[in-house]
């Protein structure tokens, strides 16, 4: 699609924008926001953190680009994604938002947003060095393609050598050449995600997060992601269960998908609680 751009990494594909923002340029970011779609902005503006909940508040006139992820990677949280859209609408700010921990078990429609742009390789299940990015052509007229090469040409076939400039005239002019195998392997998993259909994977995912913090007496996030207390028993305990999780922000992170079975949760709390699920 045209306002489609194939990329390797998230920051690759945000340094586009951050590059060409004016000097002093004010970008937004949640002070807890995963450092992908936070480093970028810091290399080449003003950044501005404030805490998730308080981004919409915090939008002023100043600000150029408010930056966020849709689902936080430490926890899980969702981000109040209405409230900041109508705040940088309201203050003509640029959007940008980083969909890797939401694309592939919820819902998203990319063109709400100036930017979306979502590495493969959590939740679509892909290798890593596969990213896709919605670049609306708004966005488009901030950005210069600082990565310019063969594949983003017009014709990528006839772009091999020699001047003159002739990239695409749509997103393309930002792709990457893309790492092959990668890609080879991505798309085998859109083709599975697309044939399940994502609402089927989010009633799911979510169910086996339900189940999780059931299980541990934790209030239900409503996302496929929980967390829980972290010590060395508990992770020693998950470890000898053969139950593999991650520790972030001081705390275990457990998450559900298309491969997790309700055995799979079961055997997580049990660990995590001590007791035997037998």
């Amino acid at each position: 699609p045209a306002d489609i751009a194939v990329g390797a990494t998230v920051s690759q594909a945000l340094s586009a924008l951050a590059a060409a923002l004016p000097p002093g340029a004010e970008v937004l970011v949640p002070e807890e926001e995963f450092t992908s779609n936070l480093f970028p902005w810091a290399v080449s503006a003003r950044l501005r953190t404030v805490p998730l909940e308080r981004l919409a508040d915090a939008v002023t006139p100043r600000t150029r680009v408010v930056a966020f992820s849709l689902v936080q990677s430490a926890d899980g949280r969702p981000a109040p994604t209405a409230d900041i859209l109508t705040a940088a609408r309201d203050h003509d700010a640029l959007t940008v938002t980083d969909a890797t921990q939401a694309c592939g078990w919820l819902p998203v429609q990319a063109t709400r947003f100036d930017i979306l742009t979502c590495a493969a390789y959590k939740w679509l299940m892909a290798p890593r060095g596969a990213t896709y990015t919605y670049l609306s052509p708004r966005a488009r007229r901030h950005m210069r393609p600082i990565a310019a090469n063969w594949y983003a040409g017009s014709d990528p076939g006839g772009s091999y050598y020699g001047p003159p400039l002739r990239l695409a005239s749509d997103a393309r002019a930002f792709d990457l050449s893309p790492a092959w195998f990668s890609q080879v392997g991505a798309a085998v998993t859109l083709e599975l995600l697309g044939r399940i259909g994502v609402p089927a994977v989010h009633d799911h995912d979510t169910a086996l997060a339900a189940r999780f913090c059931a299980g541990l007496d934790l209030a239900p996030t409503g996302g496929a992601i929980a967390t829980a207390p972290a010590d060395a028993a508990a992770l020693r305990r998950l470890a000898e269960a053969g139950v593999r999780t991650a520790v972030r922000a001081g705390r275990i992170r457990a998450s559900f998908h298309l491969y997790t079975t309700e055995d799979d949760v079961d055997r997580a709390v049990a660990a995590l609680t001590g007791h035997d699920p037998t």
